[in-house]
């Protein structure tokens, strides 16, 4: 899945393209170089970035961002929102998968979803996660069994259901946030047994950066591939990346890997 933005504020300005064409063109080369989705965001929704974008001004965002690219791609493009009604908005211009990182937080996102036979992708969020949360995987586990239940009870088809695990968001834990992505990017197996399919969110965040020293997200390339390589060892089946033909070559690596492992 290639990330792409259209909002100015995202913590990797490498994602956000100058103009619309620019961004068809960058999605188009994403899609050449081996993506089979294009994921594409109109507000900043990494927890550490101060400030927010109205819920109209995203809406017409990634109206018009989705609008372009749903236009000109072979393959599905994905609306990274956690809003209803812009969700809806994005669906209407061609969307064809919602990526909410609140898990179905907006108690209106499952209908909007399930209205339109949409694909969704929901994170085991913070804010809609059950607490106390001593244990990363445990807790990534308990908030993925939340979100799932909250789509089955919108009437989503199990089939049109991926997970994510919410690489980056858990900060406020009694463990240091650096340290509980690791754990859960090692115990990812421990999820398997929900039955849906994972999608893993590793691309230049900042977990890399503490982990290696590279305050600059554009330093951060080499960090994300060995996390997407162990990611996809441990059963990650959707890889969400800013660099799209470097991930694929990870990808085809890991897999390779993982498939020669002894039972």
């Amino acid at each position: 899945m290639g990330a792409l933005n259209v909002s100015p504020e995202s913590f990797y300005a490498g994602s956000v393209p100058p103009s619309l064409d620019a961004l068809v063109a960058t999605a188009l080369g994403m899609v050449e170089a081996g993506a089979s989705i294009i994921d594409v965001g109109a507000r900043s929704t990494a927890p550490y970035r101060a400030g927010d974008v109205t819920t109209e001004d995203e809406r017409v965002r990634l109206g018009r961002a989705v609008e372009a690219l749903a236009a000109k791609l072979p393959v599905p493009v994905s609306a990274d929102t956690t809003r209803a009604t812009v969700a809806e908005t994005a669906l209407e211009c061609g969307a064809r998968i919602v990526n909410d990182v609140s898990g179905l937080g907006d108690p209106a996102m499952g209908r909007v979803v399930h209205g339109h036979g949409a694909g969704v992708i929901v994170m085991a969020h913070p804010d809609v996660s059950p607490s106390p949360r001593p244990d990363p995987v445990l807790a990534v586990r308990a908030g993925l069994s939340a979100a799932l239940e909250r789509a089955r009870r919108a009437d989503i088809a199990d089939e049109a259901i991926v997970l994510d695990p919410g690489i980056g968001f858990f900060r406020e834990e009694t463990v240091p946030w650096h340290e509980w992505d690791v754990r859960v990017l090692a115990g990812l197996a421990e999820l398997h047994d929900l039955g849906r399919p994972l999608a893993v969110g590793v691309s230049r965040k900042s977990f890399i950066g503490a982990l290696t020293g590279r305050t600059d997200p554009a330093d951060r390339l080499a960090g994300s591939l060995a996390a997407t390589a162990l990611a996809v060892v441990n059963g990650a089946a959707l890889i969400r990346t800013h660099d799209v033909a470097e991930t694929s070559d990870a990808v085809a690596v890991a897999e390779r890997v993982a498939r020669a492992r002894r039972p």
